[in-house]
């Protein structure tokens, strides 16, 4: 399925990059990586979704890949829920929201507290209000554990496969490489602002975690949480509450999966979802 690339303002004037796959006039899916990654996460969903007649569009956040940096660093969640207002008033149709991670509070946020009703479904992965602090941490420390930057492509490798054990090497670096970007120093560095994380820590007190408790109470919309059977970040407890605040959301718990569920499964991902959207999203 052929891909191609976009561009779109956002309110404040940061120019956000997104790719797509499918008809502009079919059902559209809006795809939100999560911190620290790029709109390159979801390239396997994003055809998987084309293939069954989809119209998918793959987000670089504002700060990230080749989505503008806010020169104030300005990554307040708001602002994040603004730049997603703007793609979806660039479509005739009410879109389905699928979120990993930052996306998934975005989602979240977006249509359980800011714009009710602008979605058609929602599917938070690997996600809820309720965070386990301890896997959030571990994802922080690798986000800020190389400042200065890797002298190849292979030694970046080498951090990742540090941080993600349990998934087989890649077979060449081609993903990795759109995750990085070569600085004015000559070392890659990863592709997204530092001073997001600044802002991402600011979002994660206590009376945001309420709001989104808040926020997912609301929700009237078709849901399904997708959680990572091996995740650090989402417990069995963390998506039960899930689930009591929002009676109606559907679950799936993927094997062999951790946090970043479409990197370490995608097929059973892409399958999980597909199969939900088609149901609440006839197209």
């Amino acid at each position: 399925m052929k891909r191609e690339t976009r561009t779109y303002q956002a309110v404040d004037g940061l120019t956000l990059v997104a790719d797509t796959w499918g008809d502009p006039s079919a059902q559209p899916v809006i795809l939100l990586h999560g911190g620290g990654q790029t709109r390159h996460a979801w390239g396997s969903t994003g055809e998987a979704l084309a293939g069954k007649g989809f119209y998918a569009i793959s987000l670089d956040q504002r700060g990230h890949g080749e989505s503008d940096w806010h020169s104030g660093g300005d990554y307040r969640f708001e602002c994040y829920v603004e730049d997603l207002k703007v793609v979806v008033e660039s479509l005739e149709k009410q879109p389905a929201l699928v979120g990993a991670s930052l996306g998934g509070l975005v989602s979240l946020m977006f249509e359980g507290m800011f714009y009710p009703g602008s979605a058609r479904a929602l599917v938070l992965v690997d996600v809820t209000p309720k965070l386990d602090r301890q896997g959030v941490q571990r994802i922080v420390d690798f986000m800020t554990a190389h400042p200065e930057g890797f002298a190849s492509i292979e030694e970046a490798a080498q951090a990742v496969r540090e941080f993600l054990p349990h998934r087989p090497p890649p077979r060449d670096y081609s993903g990795l490489k759109k995750n990085l970007r070569l600085g004015e120093d000559g070392r890659y560095h990863w592709h997204w602002d530092p001073a997001f994380l600044e802002a991402a820590a600011r979002g994660a007190r206590s009376s945001r975690i309420s709001a989104l408790a808040e926020a997912a109470k609301t929700l009237s919309v078709p849901t399904l949480l997708v959680r990572g059977r091996m995740s650090d970040v989402v417990s069995e407890e963390g998506a039960r509450e899930f689930l009591e605040l929002v009676p109606h959301a559907e679950f799936v718990d993927v094997e062999d999966a951790a946090h970043m569920v479409a990197g370490d499964q995608n097929d059973r991902f892409a399958d999980a979802v597909i199969e939900f959207l088609e149901r609440v999203c006839p197209h």
